[in-house]
């Protein structure tokens, strides 16, 4: 600053009892992030409710309780040979939906 600048001085305190106008300022409105609870068998785009990307899921298949009472079923049929087929079929498999970001379950399908 030039040693001759004048600095003003603040503005006076409001009086007593003064109510300041209210705001006029829009709210900010928050992203809502609907989660897609009906996964499919195939991968999905969605927005990863954990780290908010958009993102194509990773799925990785598992044997569920149908899988192994589809094996039973076969076993006490005797078909012996067949008893693997219901774990290499995805039909009778769970399809599991993951973030590749940040690795989160995001859900699974309802076969």
């Amino acid at each position: 600053m030039e040693k001759n600048a004048t600095m003003s001085p603040p503005p006076p305190p409001p009086p007593p009892g003064f109510i300041p106008p209210p705001s006029y300022e829009q709210p900010q409105a928050s992203p809502v992030i609907i989660r897609n609870l009906n996964f499919g068998p195939e991968q999905q785009h969605v927005i990863c409710p954990s780290c908010h990307a958009n993102v194509l899921t990773v799925i990785e298949r598992e044997a569920n309780m149908k899988t192994h009472l589809f094996a039973l079923g076969l076993c006490i049929l005797g078909c012996w040979c067949c008893v693997p087929c219901p774990y290499c079929m995805d039909s009778c498999l769970v399809t599991k939906h993951y973030c590749p970001s940040c690795r989160s379950y995001l859900g699974q399908s309802d076969n």
